[in-house]
């Protein structure tokens, strides 16, 4: 509702300079929020999973939107075996592969969510801080948070809006295998 009041209040400036002879220049449209379509066809059994992934992204990010089955911009897998990892092509694009046996492991929400976060452009940080949702596996099976920091959200807003410098945009968007955020199989015994 907010961008319509701009757009009238613009149309009606326009109108007004418009009847006194005077040329104003067109504004720049407000940044919409891009869309990243995620596909789950591949990994049914993780499907409400991703959709609660995408949910806290939403929330906790501006200038992007994830929505399920749209396209394919993400598609994600479900793999038993190799360990759960994304494969990123481009900022917002790429797949992510679920594995069934960490699932059952670790969160398999706090693994989705950290998972997308790699194509949303964020690396790995495995300091063991379970507050740190890039921390991945390092923080122990126990660590169920599957919500990103407030840094970590504002970079992935900041990468959507833009405004990094060139050097930190290219170092986050190209295209790149985040392996080996979840550690090992553990053994029971």
């Amino acid at each position: 509702m907010n961008s319509r009041v701009k757009r009238l209040a613009v149309a009606a400036l326009a109108t007004a300079t418009a009847t006194l002879g005077l040329t104003v220049a067109n504004p720049a449209p407000a940044s919409a929020a891009m869309t990243i379509c995620y596909n789950t066809s591949q990994a049914p059994s993780y499907a409400s999973i991703a959709n609660q992934a995408a949910s806290i992204w939403n929330n906790a990010t501006t200038n992007l939107t994830l929505t399920a089955n749209c396209g394919t911009n993400l598609r994600i897998y479900q793999i038993t075996g190799g360990g759960s990892y994304a494969q990123r092509t481009s900022l917002g694009n790429g797949r992510v592969y679920i594995d069934t046996q960490q699932a059952a492991q670790y969160s398999p929400l706090r693994i989705m969510t950290h998972e997308i976060g790699h194509i949303l452009g964020l690396p790995d940080n495995y300091n063991g801080n379970c507050a740190i949702l890039m921390s991945g596996g390092s923080a122990g099976t126990s660590c169920t948070n599957p919500y990103p920091s407030t840094t970590e959200a504002n970079r992935v807003s900041s990468l959507f809006a833009g405004t990094l410098s060139a050097n930190d945009r290219r170092s986050s968007t190209g295209s790149q295998v985040f392996k080996d955020s979840w550690p090992g199989l553990l053994s029971v015994g």
